[in-house]
């Protein structure tokens, strides 16, 4: 008989003989999380008190391999959750200094409260840093406005469900900032850059990438997160086009603070046939996105000739809308037409699967694109994690890559789905009735507003704060 003593978070003596298996539970320190980490130790007596050996079995066994194709938010976030859970993994990106320079062309995103959260269960201080850099905007009002008034259409609050639930409020953060912390956390090491993933091989226990240089490596699965004009997906189920949404957009980035600065976060004035959005970014610049319905760009617009094109378009609107535009350097006005692509039904076969843009790109009204993706992550590690406790078999492997999107898919459909019924509505908006027949036809100057109006108005009142709550915090994941 041989007496070991064993300190843990406590100490405590056991008598045993042969070899025992111990566990100790931990968690992370956040009320969110639901999962508890547990480590293993083996300890083998060989005679009394000749020999004892403990070992953590955790790390006999070989770790998860996860390969990552893109190296934007999504393939950041999913890399960072990995690596906290001592999974091997590797990043490939095709080019990180176009990633930063897309966030330029782009703009700042919007991070909800939902998000904000999934990553503070993540890496507490990374959600830190990103709160810390960003510029919250549910402390003000936010909302819908007529874009020839200027007067609120509908104000709706993003403060009260986050507060209820205790959750971070909703910001805004530069894609660049965002970029940078999460490399930086990341790690240089995990990060391969001029590394563009162009095709893959499946192997019954294993699946191997092939970069465009002819390097290849293997892994246990391969997860698509390489963007709207993804690689893998293409090479998952085949070549298809995006789909044009109907609408280009202009955006600009100004160092302008307007006179209503501590009261507005973000406003989204409507119009027929275009929509206008403003949204403070902090540090004492607004950002400003100008949409409006036309045929895909062949040719762009010239560069001198953008400021012009809008004033022409927005030229009769607010002082609001004609003062963020009249600010606004000609050389920080970028043009991009939007495109998104069908919902499709699964997002992977075998050992691989989609996450983010790869998987579900929308239109951005919704500002829910980088909120998706990171939740994605989070889903994805939660059923990974249940691989990882029973070693990483092959059909447990493609089992929870199947799962991961079958809980997804359900609510990234809805929020795709509300995202072109959004744009549709916006660009639909006819405050006023329209005299086009005699004797009225020839009256221009009267305006009544449409009784349709408030119809809208009190249907939006009653049911747009639900849809927020739900956007925030319904997505299931704690």
């Amino acid at each position: 008989m041989a007496s070991v003593q064993i300190l843990c978070a406590c100490t405590c003596q056991v008598q045993l003989q042969g070899s025992i298996r111990y566990r100790y539970d931990y968690g992370y320190p956040h009320h969110h999380d639901k999962i508890s980490k547990h480590r293993y130790y083996s300890i083998r007596v060989v005679d009394s008190g000749n020999e004892m050996v403990l070992s953590n079995l955790e790390e006999e066994k070989r770790n998860l391999r996860v390969l990552v194709a893109g190296g934007g938010i999504g393939g950041l976030v999913l890399a960072l959750a990995a690596k906290h859970r001592g999974y091997e993994v590797k990043v490939f990106e095709k080019d990180l200094s176009a990633v930063r320079g897309e966030g330029r062309h782009r703009g700042p995103i919007q991070l909800l409260s939902g998000a904000l959260a999934v990553l503070e269960t993540i890496d507490q201080s990374v959600a830190r840093q990103i709160m810390e850099a960003g510029c919250v905007t549910a402390n003000r009002t936010n909302g819908l406005a007529d874009g020839l008034s200027g007067d609120w259409f509908s104000v709706f609050d993003l403060f009260t469900p986050a507060s209820r639930k205790r959750l971070p409020l909703t910001l805004v953060i530069c894609r660049m900032a965002l970029q940078d912390i999460l490399v930086n956390k990341v790690g240089s090491n995990i990060i391969r850059n001029k590394s563009k993933v162009v095709d893959f091989i499946q192997e019954p226990n294993k699946v191997r990438v092939i970069l465009e240089n002819g390097e290849q490596h293997d892994g246990d699965i391969l997860i698509g997160a390489d963007g709207i004009w993804s690689e893998v997906r293409s090479k998952l189920f085949g070549q298809q086009e995006a789909n044009y949404s109907g609408f280009t957009c202009y955006s600009g980035l100004t160092s302008y603070v307007p006179p209503y600065i501590d009261t507005v976060g973000y406003r989204v004035f409507l119009g027929l046939n275009q929509y206008f959005v403003a949204s403070d970014v902090g540090h004492g610049k607004m950002q400003w996105y100008a949409f409006h319905g036309e045929p895909p760009s062949s040719d762009p617009f010239p560069e001198a000739g953008k400021k012009k094109r809008l004033l022409d378009l927005f030229g009769n609107w607010c002082d609001e809308v004609i003062a963020l535009i009249s600010e606004t350097p000609e050389h920080m006005i970028i043009q991009r037409d939007i495109y998104d692509r069908d919902m499709i039904n699964t997002w992977g076969i075998g050992r691989v699967t989609l996450l983010g843009d790869a998987a579900h790109p929308m239109q951005p009204n919704l500002g829910q694109g980088g909120c998706m993706a990171i939740e994605d992550c989070y889903q994805l590690i939660l059923e990974l994690d249940k691989v990882a406790k029973h070693g990483s078999d092959g059909s447990e492997v493609i089992s929870a890559l199947r799962r991961y999107e079958k809980k997804r898919i359900p609510r990234v459909r809805v929020l795709h789905t509300a995202s072109r019924m959004a744009s549709q509505m916006l660009v639909n908006y006819r405050p006023y009735i329209e005299f086009k027949f005699w004797p009225l036809s020839n009256v221009t100057t009267m305006q009544i507003k449409h009784p349709g109006i408030h119809v809208a108005q009190a249907l939006f009142k009653f049911t747009f704060p639900q849809f927020v709550t739900w956007m925030i915090a319904g997505h299931g994941l704690w």
